[in-house]
């Protein structure tokens, strides 16, 4: 699974034409879903009717070959609004991700989660990182009173609490892991049962992500050992050097390969000419993608 780059002019308006053209030269490489207006694309900065914009234009790019899943959050209000606004568009499913600034309980997140839950009918994967962190009690209630939850992404790396949850409600969900930079965590995951993963890289080095998912799943250590060396651990030293840079260095990292999505948007900020020199050096490395 990947969060494709949302493509923004020099001005930084949505550009919908350099959007769809990415998600053209994305879909042949075989992730299974797509997220739309998620972390890495972003959604954090849209409006509401860029939001809506954003999931239309996925949708009627890829979404008959490849789901789209549209990314919903902020305020409970908010979240229930972007989430029947991607139903309407057409998203198979909502990524939820963490509501926005407040600390709550458990009982207040569940209530937020239930909200979002009941104001669609497709389903929803919801996003355990930051501010919103479950329990396994909450998440059984949760899954018990909304069949349309389907989902559960870890963001934080707790194995114990992911393998209790795992362990609780087995197959009634799917599992997916969500901690930045994926791959590095991808093995340990997939122990604890959580199968997938959403690349990040898929953006920019997408042969490279698919061989590394490949070699994930079929247990293949000396291609995980060799490209984590080669690439991944390299790779987050240089995302490491500065605040929201893992969606910056994969703006740079598309920028090197010829696919620029153009400027993040504020409050991120560019990476430095020293960055783009090294993250091209272990780009290089990889060969054609």
């Amino acid at each position: 699974m990947s969060f494709p780059l949302t493509d923004f002019d020099e001005q930084g308006e949505f550009d919908a034409s350099g959007y769809k053209s990415r998600l053209e030269w994305l879909m042949p490489y075989g992730a299974t879903v797509l997220f739309a207006a998620g972390g890495t694309g972003e959604g954090f900065s849209l409006t509401l009717p860029e939001h809506a914009q954003v999931i239309r234009a996925a949708v009627d790019t890829c979404g008959s070959h490849t789901p789209i899943i549209a990314g919903a959050g902020y305020s409970t209000r908010m979240a229930m609004e972007m989430a029947r606004s991607a139903q309407a568009a057409g998203a198979a499913g909502i990524l939820l991700l963490p509501h926005y600034l407040t600390e709550t309980n458990q009982e207040g997140l569940a209530a937020h989660i239930e909200a979002v839950c009941r104001s669609v009918e497709i389903g929803v994967i919801v996003y355990n990182r930051n501010v919103c962190r479950l329990d396994a009690d909450t998440l059984e209630r949760l899954v018990q009173r909304n069949r349309n939850l389907i989902g559960f992404k870890d963001g934080i790396g707790d194995i114990e609490a992911v393998a209790v949850i795992r362990s609780r409600l087995g197959d009634r969900l799917s599992y997916l892991g969500g901690l930045p930079t994926a791959e590095v965590y991808a093995e340990a995951y997939n122990a604890a049962g959580f199968p997938v993963y959403s690349s990040a890289v898929f953006n920019f080095i997408p042969k490279t992500a698919m061989e590394f998912y490949a070699a994930v799943r079929s247990g293949d250590r000396p291609v995980t050992e060799r490209l984590l060396k080669e690439f991944f651990l390299p790779y987050i030293g240089i995302r490491n050097r500065g605040g929201g840079y893992a969606v910056s260095i994969v703006k740079a990292g598309a920028r090197l390969v010829g696919k620029s999505a153009g400027p993040v948007r504020p409050p991120l900020a560019e990476c430095t000419q020293r960055d783009h020199q090294d993250l091209q050096a272990l780009i290089e490395k990889l060969g054609a993608q």
